[in-house]
Order: structure tokens, then C-alpha cells, then sequence
């Protein structure tokens, strides 16, 4: 039995750590064995690898070098947590994946969405999500919920302009043209409820 693999994705202040809390609630109340994770992180390397990226003193970091650190922790994280829960069968629910590297280093920094691929599929071979959502948010109000939530940490990608945001939401609509087929888009300008409710509604259709 295999399990199903489900990324969250967007912007910087769309809500998905929460609404994915969330999901993961409600999805156990109906009885599936859920794990809940995060990019980077999810497990203590990739974790200690997250500090390095996130860490806002490290603003020297290289575009090559940042891209190349998340693909590292994503290799550590999916062999040694998201592969075994999915050969559990379990539902796997995860913050961040691939499309992050694709729109953030791909796009935004200008690495190019086909380099950045091409690293991260030597990292992940073929474990591609199942499903993707997207959570569409206009990047400026994105970011004014992370400067009025007191509880969201603070990293260094918080310190880039609002050009630098509004191009990873560019490299985002570059990759869903891509992945047509993987990425279902969720507005994220909403009340959480009514986001949970699509959500689910769209994981449902999945799984």
C-alpha cells in the first residue's frame, strides 16, 4: 500500500502552515493516517540545514549555494521521512516541496527554472507530489499578515524587496503553466474557514 503525497505551496504570508494544521485535523477526524512535515526541515538535518538557509545574518549567501542547500535538505528529509510514510500508506502533508526551488531560486533569483529542476530532480529522482495546492495571495498582502502576526518566525527571505516577492508569485504562475496537471490553485484571500473548506474539498477528490 502506498500513500499520497500532497504539497502546499505559495508566497510568503498565504496561510498554508495553518490551514495545513488544519487539514491534517480534519483529515484524521475522518480516520486517515496523516503526517504533517515542512520544507526545509521535518527531520534534525534538514532542520540544522534550514537554520543555515533562513538565518537573517546570512544575507552574503549565493543564489547557487541557497538553491543547492534546499535541494540537499529536501533529499535528507524525503529519504528519511516522506518515502517510509508513504510506503505506510500514509497521507503525507507537506509544507513546501520542489515548486518553492522552482519559483523562489528558478525565477526570482534567476538561476532558471530548468537548472533548478535539473538539481532538484538528482535530489528527489522521480518522488514527485501527487497533488500540489496553491495558495494565491497578492504578495503585498502577504506580507502585511507577516508583519502583524507576532507568532510567524522571521527569516531572511522576510528581508527581500516586494519586486523580489512579487517574482517568486510570477515564478509561481510560470510553474503551474508546467505542472497543469499536479497543481490545483486555492485563493488565499479569504477566511480561513472557507480556505480550509476548498482545501479539503480538493484533497477529498484526491485521496
Amino acid at each position: 500500500m502506498t500513500g499520497v503525497f500532497i504539497t502546499f505551496e505559495g508566497p510568503e504570508g498565504a496561510g498554508k502552515t495553518t490551514i495545513l494544521q488544519k487539514v491534517k485535523e480534519r483529515l484524521e477526524k475522518d480516520g486517515h493516517s496523516v503526517t504533517a512535515t515542512r520544507e526545509p526541515g521535518g527531520i534534525d538535518i534538514a532542520e540544522q540545514i534550514r537554520q543555515v538557509i533562513l538565518k537573517e545574518e546570512n544575507t552574503a549567501m549565493d543564489a547557487k549555494t541557497e538553491a543547492l542547500l534546499y535541494a540537499a535538505a529536501r533529499r535528507q528529509h524525503l529519504v528519511e521521512k516522506v518515502l517510509p510514510e508513504l510506503k505506510s500508506g500514509k497521507i503525507v502533508l507537506c509544507d513546501r516541496f520542489i515548486d518553492s526551488s522552482l519559483a523562489y531560486q528558478g525565477f526570482a533569483r534567476g538561476l532558471g527554472i530548468d537548472e533548478v529542476y535539473s538539481i532538484n530532480q538528482f535530489a528527489i529522482g522521480d518522488a514527485m507530489p501527487d497533488l500540489t495546492i496553491y495558495f494565491d495571495i497578492d504578495p503585498e498582502e502577504g506580507l502585511k499578515r507577516i508583519e502583524e502576526s507576532s507568532d510567524r518566525e522571521k527569516n531572511r527571505l522576510d528581508l527581500e524587496t516586494i519586486e523580489f516577492h512579487k517574482r517568486v508569485q510570477q515564478g509561481y504562475q510560470e510553474v503551474i503553466k508546467r505542472f497543469a496537471g499536479r497543481i490545483e490553485t486555492v485563493s488565499a484571500e479569504r477566511s480561513i474557514e472557507d480556505v480550509c473548506h476548498d482545501v479539503y474539498s480538493i484533497i477529498q477528490k484526491k485521496i
